[in-house]
């Protein structure tokens, strides 16, 4: 009574739609663990970079006395590197939450639905094979033995009927009818107990496929928002990159690379 009369054409095409979503969905979710890793992973660049500011900002060697007279204008930019390398590190900061956020928004939500869609994969792997099997080996070759039985048995009826046979008989036919339909029923009710159990099933996992939209959208929100926080703070630390230019046009131009192939030229 709730299951659809071409069940059986359901069933091959939800498989091989649902195989399909799952291969699809595997590898989105290879690729936003990637993404947030990466996130993840120039967080860390950009800390270990503002480190590294730092450190040229606090370095207390001596400059040699050949270089005394740059001695002020080092000293000026250790002190604007020193200042931004804390710019760096909320940059850090800011690429760890973009990539904390698209691990919880959209690499669990993927796995929460991986999950789902694993599970209706074993059961088709597990249940629908051996209800096939049942059903076209075992079921149907009994319930057709059952029928036949059932027709041997209605005849054997008819004929002690019209032979005036003991009503004993008659009534032990008349038993092993009704066991007969039972075993019937049974074969039936059982198969199509199985069919209903994957059906359900299957819907479960149709009630779960409007989460695609909510995973695609966590993930452009989090592109959107990490990327508008990280501009904002480049955008801030831009204007402070002219402390790093104070005086330096009376600073002497740095020295050029050669032009390739004049290298060892006379």
């Amino acid at each position: 009574d709730f299951l659809p009369a071409d069940i059986q054409a359901q069933f091959a095409a939800s498989r091989e739609l649902i195989r399909n979503i799952y291969n699809s969905f595997y590898k989105l979710r290879d690729r936003a663990e990637r993404i947030a890793s990466r996130a993840i992973d120039n967080a860390s660049d950009l800390l270990i970079f503002g480190k590294e500011l730092s450190a040229l900002g606090s370095d207390t060697t001596p400059l040699p006395s050949w270089a005394a007279l740059n001695n002020s204008t080092w000293g000026t930019l250790k002190q604007a590197l020193k200042g931004l390398s804390v710019e760096f590190a909320l940059l850090a900061d800011k690429a760890v939450q973009q990539g904390k956020q698209e691990e919880n928004d959209v690499v669990e939500k993927l796995n929460l639905f991986l999950d789902l869609l694993q599970s209706y994969k074993v059961s088709f792997a597990v249940l629908l094979p051996d209800l096939c099997e049942r059903h076209e080996k075992g079921v149907l070759h009994k319930h057709q033995r059952a029928l036949h039985k059932y027709s041997m048995m209605k005849k054997q009826m008819m004929s002690a009927t019209v032979q005036n046979k003991e009503p004993e008989s008659v009534e032990q036919l008349e038993s092993r009818i009704v066991e007969q339909e039972n075993a019937i029923l049974t074969m039936e009710l059982r198969n199509y107990f199985s069919l209903y159990c994957l059906h359900q099933e299957t819907q479960l996992i149709h009630i779960y496929l409007p989460l695609t939209s909510h995973i695609l959208g966590a993930f452009v929100n989090s592109q959107i928002q990490g990327h508008k926080e990280m501009s904002k703070v480049w955008n801030e630390l831009k204007p402070k990159l002219s402390c790093l230019f104070v005086g330096s046009s009376n600073m002497p131009t740095p020295p050029l690379s050669p032009p390739d192939g004049n290298f060892f030229s006379s």
